[in-house]
């Protein structure tokens, strides 16, 4: 007789991955997939399933499996553990969880293959990254097996790499055809989809925006606070003190309130935002806030649909905020850019009432929910913070005169302080030292002489 706590053992720990699927227990008997699969790695695999939008159906997940479990089985390998997850393959701003737990399991040696059903589900970011996958695995003896292409990375590397550049090309033209079926429905006046502001929602096949009968009232509410002249922090307390929670269920936040002040979409207008772009000018999968209307051929902003407020109020609230913004501080200064840290304990202070992290306030340390939420969330404290600053700052010169003058950290914050004092000088140092130390192997007086 087999005990609970037995059956608790035998259990996967994928098992609810696949009866999310769908999978019957008798058809995962069958597919070798209901008992925990045990054996050296080279007899065990991995199996990484993916789809990159909801449209893929969950029938046809199924039969990816199916056809990956045959595929395994005419190879004797039994599944260690099937990892799933929608996500896009070709955005370099998408991390992708699951595949790192799929490679990683077999890095880490506790399998030896990798299934997956085609290329395209792999990797849509080319060779680039693929290649650099398969350097890893040729050092584990290890491999990737694409099921449905019949591709065995150990035997057919030139192959799947140049599978894997098609799929780059095919990502690079869907994600041109989509972004030209984006722009052509914004001068349309559709709704391309995503998460409507508070108070707004999107009919089905409408591809218009309306007021949301449970919100609305609310929405508008907050509107005509903004048009007061009440201040994002008064309208948050307010609505939180009346037990009025947010669309997630939360409370509401200052910087919450700002955000739709600041959304074009807010007044039933098409947004015309800019996509963030790192270091190297590509384009990342993030947009900046805020926006401004897209205009038709005739200069006028193009309708989406029903907004909470009307374009004339929308440019009111924004002046209103403007008029309270103060440039270089935190209040309300939205060209800035990145900050500079100044106040080293935001998030790490905490308040004494509710024990919440406290934040930079000016001249002060104050509770972060305070300051956000309202008063109905805490009463808050504050204290100076060139005080609290003074204070750490005493602790920690105590600490660095009760080390040694040996100490690893003193040479630590030396380096530190040198690269930041002179760069430069410390740059060629480092490099006069490394060749000394290519030409001299094993002489530890190159230290000194390059100090």
């Amino acid at each position: 007789m087999v005990t609970f706590g037995e059956r608790m053992t035998m259990e996967r720990d994928d098992i609810a991955t696949l009866r999310s699927l769908g999978f019957e227990d008798a058809e995962l008997r069958e597919l070798g997939l209901w008992e925990p699969a045990t054996g050296e790695p080279s007899a065990l695999a991995e199996m990484y399933l993916r789809r990159s939008k909801k449209k893929d159906t969950v029938t046809s997940l199924r039969q990816q499996v199916r056809e990956m479990c045959g595929h395994a089985r005419s190879e004797n390998k039994s599944i260690r553990h099937l990892w799933f997850e929608q996500r896009s393959a070709s955005k370099a701003s998408v991390r992708r969880e699951e595949f790192e737990k799929a490679t990683g399991a077999i890095i880490a040696g506790l399998s030896k293959t990798l299934y997956v059903f085609k290329t395209s589900r792999l990797s849509r970011r080319g060779m680039g990254q693929v290649g650099l996958l398969l350097d890893e695995f040729d050092t584990k003896k290890a491999r990737i097996c694409v099921t449905a292409e019949r591709i065995d990375s150990s035997k057919s590397r030139m192959i799947l790499a140049i599978l894997s550049e098609q799929a780059r090309e095919q990502a690079a033209d869907i994600s041109q055809f989509a972004k030209l079926s984006i722009t052509a429905n914004k001068s349309e006046g559709k709704w391309t989809g995503g998460v409507t502001p508070y108070g707004l929602y999107s009919p089905k096949g409408s591809g218009k925006l309306a007021h949301d009968p449970k919100e609305y009232a609310t929405a508008r509410r907050i509107a005509v606070y903004l048009l007061n002249r009440k201040t994002p922090a008064w309208i948050a307390n307010k609505l939180n003190s009346e037990g009025i929670p947010t669309r997630h269920g939360r409370k509401w936040t200052d910087s919450g309130i700002i955000s739709l002040a600041h959304s074009v979409t807010w007044a039933g207008l098409v947004a015309n935002r800019e996509k963030m772009r790192d270091a190297h000018g590509n384009e990342l999968d993030k947009y900046h806030r805020g926006g401004t209307p897209l205009l038709d051929k005739s200069g006028h902003p193009i309708p989406l649909g029903k907004g909470v407020i009307s374009f004339s109020e929308h440019v009111k609230i924004s002046s209103i905020l403007a008029d309270r913004a103060h440039p270089g501080t935190t209040i309300g200064d939205r060209s800035r850019g990145k900050r500079e840290i100044v106040a080293i304990l935001t998030d790490l202070l905490r308040c004494g009432r509710c024990k919440g992290p406290m934040e930079n306030g000016g001249i002060n340390y104050r509770c972060q929910a305070r300051q956000r939420q309202g008063e109905s969330s805490c009463k808050g404290i504050s204290t100076d913070r060139a005080r609290i600053d003074k204070e750490l700052a005493g602790l920690w010169e105590t600490h660095i005169l009760s080390l040694s003058p040996e100490s690893d950290v003193i040479h630590a914050i030396a380096r530190k302080w040198l690269d930041y004092k002179d760069p430069a000088k410390e740059k060629r140092k480092q490099e006069v030292t490394q060749h000394w130390r290519v030409r001299h192997p094993g002489n530890s007086s190159c230290k000194k002489n390059s100090s």
